[in-house]
């Protein structure tokens, strides 16, 4: 036997799902809201403000926020195979920098972020470079050790959903790409491309983002 439903039933589940979707949708505006303008993002307001006039020079193409947003949460393994997530770097701020070894300008880059984080990395500040080359997992490890660069802790996605999760949030375009965080995990500005993190431009920008 089969059953039918009555066009008045039909009409009031559709009504309903409808219902339920309109809620979802409320309720992501409301933690977006609540995240970015009138929540932990609100202070970083003043953050994004303090760095827009030093956006110039060697990081004249740094992106500032306007309205600051929470960073996803970006997961990502270090070099002993260790699952880490970017909330594991709350009360610091950090600059994210995505970067492969197929990538020339990354390669180029990474001396001179190995130096920012010799000059301000600590306790309040660090740089959380992250691979994502998808073949030869081991390579990039090798890479850093052959070329010196000693003082950036290992960090890889072979999976390239680091990569995915910025792009979604509209911050990444191409490699290599940075994102600096404030120390509530509020994106305040970033970065598509190089740039010479190790100049007095940079050291000036990220002082001002430790500063707010």
């Amino acid at each position: 036997m089969r059953l039918t439903t009555s066009p008045r039933l039909r009409i009031l589940g559709a009504v309903l799902a409808l219902g339920v979707v309109a809620a979802a949708g409320t309720a992501v505006y409301h933690w977006r809201a609540s995240a970015g303008e009138g929540g932990v993002c609100q202070a970083a307001r003043s953050t994004a403000a303090a760095l827009g006039p030093l956006a110039r020079g060697e990081v004249a193409a740094v992106q500032v926020e306007k309205t600051p947003r929470p960073m996803p949460q970006l997961t990502f393994r270090d070099a002993e195979g260790a699952t880490h997530s970017i909330a594991d770097f709350r009360g610091k701020t950090v600059l994210v920098n995505l970067w492969a070894t197929w990538c020339v300008p990354c390669r180029r880059e990474m001396p001179a972020l190995d130096a920012l984080e010799t000059k301000l990395g600590g306790e309040d500040f660090q740089v959380v470079a992250i691979n994502i080359d998808t073949r030869n997992t081991d390579k990039p490890h090798a890479w850093l050790k052959e070329n010196g660069i000693t003082r950036l802790a290992y960090y890889a996605d072979p999976e390239a959903k680091v990569f995915q999760a910025l792009k979604e949030e509209g911050k990444a375009f191409g490699m290599p790409t940075t994102v600096i965080v404030d120390h509530n995990g509020c994106m305040v500005a970033s970065l598509a491309g190089p740039a010479e993190w190790a100049s007095d431009d940079a050291l000036a920008l990220i002082r001002a983002a430790l500063k707010s």
